[in-house]
């Protein structure tokens, strides 16, 4: 009985022992638990997703609004061109860098207002001077959004991201119109902005970015650029930007309750990203063949995907790389070009050899053909010779 029990007691403890590392060790690469009510983390520079939730579900943005206002800007407009402040502009609500009625400020110092201290005052002027008036900016800005960017889940109804019903957008196309945006040198700078000199008519101030993160309040390794957002219908909204090493994430969180929780979710999803993810290339012009037929990577070919996948390149009949992971999960997929040139010197090469074995076996049929003679000769010969004997 002795024994038994003490056999029991073995197996308890090694339970206790092994099984809660066997558990530990298996879920340390799951993403983190959040509270935000939609999120995404994609790969700057590969559009790759490495993690999403509700990113596809319709959400108020509030100033995540002016990432898109302001790339619009910088592409659309002249930035040293002179802005003249409307009354409208003047007396929004909400945030503003206290523009006044008549103020003649540069598209490039309204947008600096835009992005830093998130004026809506800005944002008005910004659409009145581009479009003639803000519904008309909200409509040229759709459509730009639609046929530029490629959205297909946003409508703005202004350029500021004040709560209106039908100005909706999701985590996703927020996560696309930030990539598109942090292409451009101009922007970039105007997002990782932490402070800037202001000279009004009616303020002269230091700009302060409002985001923890960008300004270093919360202190983070590798953070690049950000915006925040809050009206009482999106609650706390936060698009933050980072990169370290040869990874650049976008973080989106949207409807978060509480600021401070925009913030955790948004660090350890920036965690789970940095720590989890790396990046593997092709080279230009590698070849694959499939059907008789290659193909060759045009440029360079980056694709992101968790450390210590087993990765397999698969090319299809009509010529789509595809990056695969061990579970069969598409990672990512491009179309090759086929390689003309490579083809065509196999048909060369073909016929060449074609060519040379027929030259080779017409040089020697003379040699054949004499050689069987002189042997057919020399069999006469020795017939001859023993018939005489």
């Amino acid at each position: 009985m002795k024994k038994i029990i003490l056999f029991v007691a073995a197996i308890m403890i090694l339970n206790s022992l092994f099984i809660p590392g066997a558990v530990a060790k298996a879920s340390t690469n799951s993403p983190p638990s959040i509270v935000s009510e939609a999120a995404i983390v994609m790969d700057s520079e590969t559009g790759s997703i490495l993690y999403a939730k509700n990113a596809n579900k319709s959400m108020y943005p509030a100033s995540l609004t002016k990432i898109a206002t302001a790339i619009y800007a910088i592409e659309m407009g002249s930035l040293e061109s002179t802005v003249t402040v409307s009354e409208k502009a003047r007396n929004i609500e909400g945030t503003r860098v206290f523009l006044e009625k008549g103020e003649q400020v540069t598209l490039k110092k309204l947008i600096q207002g835009l992005l830093i201290n998130s004026g809506n005052d800005a944002g008005v002027a910004i659409a009145e001077h581009l479009s003639g008036s803000v519904e008309q900016f909200s409509s040229d800005l759709n459509n730009y959004l639609k046929n530029k960017i490629g959205l297909q889940q946003t409508h703005f109804e202004n350029p500021h991201g004040l709560f209106d019903p039908s100005h909706v957008t999701t985590a996703r196309d927020l996560a696309k119109i930030t990539q598109y945006a942090m292409k451009n040198d101009i922007f970039r700078d105007i997002f990782g902005t932490v402070e800037l000199e202001w000279h009004g008519e009616s303020w002269d101030t230091t700009l302060l970015k409002h985001h923890k993160l960008v300004r270093q309040v919360i202190p983070y390794e590798g953070i690049t650029g950000g915006k925040t957002g809050f009206v009482s219908k999106s609650g706390f909204t936060l698009a933050t930007t980072a990169k370290r090493n040869e990874l650049s994430l976008i973080v989106i969180t949207l409807n978060s309750n509480l600021q401070s929780n925009s913030y955790t979710d948004t660090k350890n999803l920036l965690d789970y990203g940095f720590k989890y993810f790396e990046q593997s290339t092709i080279n230009k012009g590698t070849t694959f063949t499939t059907g008789g037929q290659t193909y060759k990577t045009s440029e360079k070919i980056t694709y992101t995907h968790q450390k210590g996948d087993q990765i397999s390149e698969e090319i299809n009949e009509d010529g789509t790389l595809e990056i695969i992971k061990h579970d069969g999960t598409v990672i990512n997929s491009y179309q090759l070009d086929r390689d003309i040139e490579k083809e065509k010197m196999k048909e060369v090469n073909s016929v060449g050899n074609d060519v040379r074995t027929n030259s080779v076996f017409g040089e020697y049929i003379p040699m054949f053909v004499i050689t069987a003679i002189i042997i057919v000769l020399g069999f006469f010969f020795l017939f001859y010779r023993r018939t005489r004997n």
